[in-house]
Formats: structure tokens, sequence, C-alpha cells
């Protein structure tokens, strides 16, 4: 080993080990309900509920449980693998886990309790930025951006569905029995497991409108477009293409082609900017997305380009479909983009700009010997990110402070621009929308 390289691997080290005391000491000063959340957020269903005792839980913020969080976890076990709780389901054990440990002796004050809870969970994820977790598959903790290139709308969707569950539950009884919290957890309860099921309930109805030979264009990293394009592909062993949208900046589509890719689909993953060229070059047959919320008036807000997308479909000619679980309905009536709710910041910080044409082109000319480059080592981790970043600093844009940098995480798509919403309540017209609020909230 050279040393200079030796050198290179100790200041690594050096840096990883400050990351890790720096990320322990951020974990001990979170709200113990957001240690909560990412506690759930970082493990599959199955584990998602411990037995440790709630002194336990108190010690190392992580939720507490008995008798009644075991059913839970065994009933949310999911029948095919998932890498973790959706964010809304996440949200709704963080509310079980305030019903376990509450020790409000009136329903005004469990209410209470639950309501606190929400709110610091919505604030936290309107603050957004890095948050410590316990990695998969390392004792070590490393950091996720959980609220990535998200929105709070569906955590909030899914609390206050929660909460008006438990008040509309609990309007005959002042006194917070012992009885009626058990009822409460099993329903609670009932909710995840009917939560944990609803991909699988979409991607049942969705899949018969992906047809033999189609082209279906895709943006944004979808765990239920996903799952309704693997079925097609899986199970009901269609032969059909895939075209995915980059997804800049998180390049979450470029991440799902992988899975796409794996299952024998053919994929192509195209620039965003390239939307509406691709969809007049190539034949595209249909278009599917997820969305972080579905609003009142039928529309939705997905990741940041859906708009654009529905806009040039309904130009093009071609249905524009979304998937969407029900717990993402929500009880907002934004007309456009200017009355969307504030979100929260993608990754906490600047946004960096990176020449990625150059890079490519001069990394692939100094491997293969040409004009004289050194080869350069530069490894893909699993989330698709380069690990040599000291590889690529000469070719970031370094941008003036006076320049602004806008970096939104998500838009709203208006209900006229979209053919059909798939839901695990069936296939929905956008007006339909409106009228299963009604009963959700009934």
């Amino acid at each position: 080993m050279k040393p200079q390289e030796g050198e290179r691997e100790r200041d690594q080290d050096e840096q990883q080990q400050e990351e890790r005391e720096e990320e322990q000491q951020y974990e001990q000063a979170l709200h113990p309900v957001i240690a909560d959340l990412c506690y759930h957020l970082s493990r599959t269903p199955s584990l998602a509920s411990s037995s440790r005792n709630e002194g336990d839980a108190a010690q190392d913020h992580r939720p507490s449980s008995d008798a009644g969080a075991d059913a839970d976890a065994k009933n949310a076990a999911p029948r095919s693998k998932r890498p973790g709780l959706p964010l809304p389901v996440a949200a709704i054990r963080v509310l079980l886990d305030v019903i376990r440990r509450s020790r409000a002796e009136t329903m005004m004050g469990l209410q209470a309790d639950l309501r606190d809870a929400s709110d610091v969970m919505i604030a936290f994820a309107k603050r957004g930025g890095p948050v410590p977790i316990a990695a998969t598959t390392s004792a070590a903790p490393s950091t996720k951006y959980l609220l990535a290139n998200r929105s709070h709308i569906a955590l909030s969707s899914s609390c206050e569905l929660f909460l008006n569950h438990v008040t509309r539950s609990s309007s005959h009884l002042e006194t917070a029995t012992p009885h009626f919290q058990s009822q409460l957890l099993e329903r609670g309860t009932r909710f995840v497991e009917f939560s944990l099921s609803s991909r699988d309930r979409i991607s049942s109805v969705a899949s018969p409108f992906v047809r033999e030979g189609t082209t279906v264009l895709t943006h944004g990293r979808s765990k239920v477009v996903e799952a309704v394009l693997l079925r097609a592909a899986r199970v009901e062993k269609k032969r059909f293409n895939v075209i995915v949208l980059e997804g800049r900046p998180d390049a979450g589509g470029a991440k799902t082609a992988k899975a796409y890719d794996e299952a024998g689909i053919p994929t192509a993953v195209v620039l965003d900017a390239a939307m509406g060229y691709v969809m007049e070059k190539v034949k595209v047959d249909m278009v599917l997305v997820g969305a972080e919320g579905v609003v009142e008036n039928g529309g939705v807000v997905n990741k940041m380009g859906t708009f654009a997308l529905g806009v040039l479909a309904k130009e093009l000619g071609v249905p524009f479909y979304v998937a969407a679980e029900s717990y993402k309905f929500t009880r907002l009536y934004p007309l456009n983009n200017a009355d969307l709710p504030e979100m929260g910041k993608l990754d906490g910080g600047g946004l960096a700009f990176l020449d990625t044409l150059s890079w490519s082109v001069n990394s692939s000319s100094g491997s293969k010997g040409g004009q004289g480059k050194e080869e350069k080592k530069t490894e893909a981790g699993e989330d698709g990110s380069l690990n040599a970043c000291a590889d690529l600093s000469s070719y970031v844009v370094n941008l003036s402070p006076s320049v602004s940098v806008g970096n939104p995480p998500c838009d709203f798509t208006p209900a006229k621009y979209i053919t059909l919403l798939f839901t695990d309540l069936g296939v929905l017209t956008p007006s339909a929308v409106s009228d299963e609020l009604i009963r959700l909230y009934q």
C-alpha cells in the first residue's frame, strides 16, 4: 500500500468515527416521539415493535411495548419483503405507543397526548433534515435522510385519520378506561395491517392496465408503482418496457430502475428535462406515478416534475394514472401550486450542481488508459451514490452566494390532468375522491 493511500484511509476512518459520535449525540437529543418515528422507519414491519419494557424504552428513546405491541408486530408482518414501514404507517405506530405510555385519566387528556405527538411529528417533517438511525446492516448508526424529497402531507393525513377515529370512538366517554385503550390499540393494529396490505391491493387493481407490449413512463421513487409493475412482470408474466425519469436531485428514478432491471423488465433512464422529447420520440402508452398526497378536489401532490409530466401527457393524449394508498387522502383543497402548504427542506442544506457528463467522459477515458489519465477507482454505493467524492470535486459547479437555489420537493397536479387513480379502495376517478374522503372521516 502506498503511504498516501494509507494516510487517506486513516483520515477517512477518523472522519467516520467523528460522524458516528456526532450522530450518537444527536440521536440522544432527539425528542422521544421523533426517536420512536425513526426507530419504526428504520425497521421492517415484523421488527417495528420490540419486547423492551417501558423503562428500557425511556432510557434509549425506543417505543415501549407489551403483549399488545407483540401482537401488533405479529399482525403487521408482511407477506412480501418490504424495506421498512411507510412514513404514515410508522406515524400510526408512534401514536399507538403514545396510547400505551399515556397516564391520562380522561379521554380529553389522552386526545391531548395524541395531538401533541402528532404535532411534533408534523413539525419535524416540515423542518426536514438528516436523522441518524440504526443501520439495518451494521450496528453503527448512519445518517439517513428519512424525509428527503418528501412532503409532510401523507404523515399529516394519517395522523388526522387516526385522531378522528379516536375522537369519534370516545365521544360517549369521559374516562380513559384500560378497556377502551385496549380497544383503540386493537383498532389501530388493524389499521396498520390494512395499510401494510394496501400496496398488494393496489397492484391487483392496477396491473390489468399494464398491457402486453406497452411502454410505461414513470417518475419518482414510488413503492406502490414499483409493486404494480413488478406484479405485472413477475406474476402476470407480461412483457412491457419501462422508461424512468432520472428524478433529480436524489436520483429516485434511477434507483428504482434497478428493481425493474433485476426483474427482467426492459428499462431506460432518461433526464427529467427530456420527458416531452421521450413521450413524442418513443411511443409511450401510459404514465404511472405515485403520490405524497391526494387532495379533496382529486388532484395529487407528488415529486417535483409530476405537474409538468401531467400537462405533457394531456397534450399528447397519453393516459396519466396515479397509484396511492387511501391513508394519503387529505382534506386539502389547493387550486394551484401557489396554494400548497409549506414543504420541508429536501436535504436540510444547499443543493450542489455536478457536471456529470464531463466527469463521465474523463473517468471513462481514464479507466481505458486514454488521454494518459490516471485511473480513478470510484465505487457506487447501494443507493447509487458515488463514494469517491474527492474525484468529483473538480466537476462541482460552485455558485456565488448571491445566486439563490430553489429546491422544492413536491408540486401539485390538478385533477384535470389525471385519468384514473389506483387505490386500495378501488379504481377511482378524480371526482370520486371527495366522496371517499367523506366516508373516511364519517
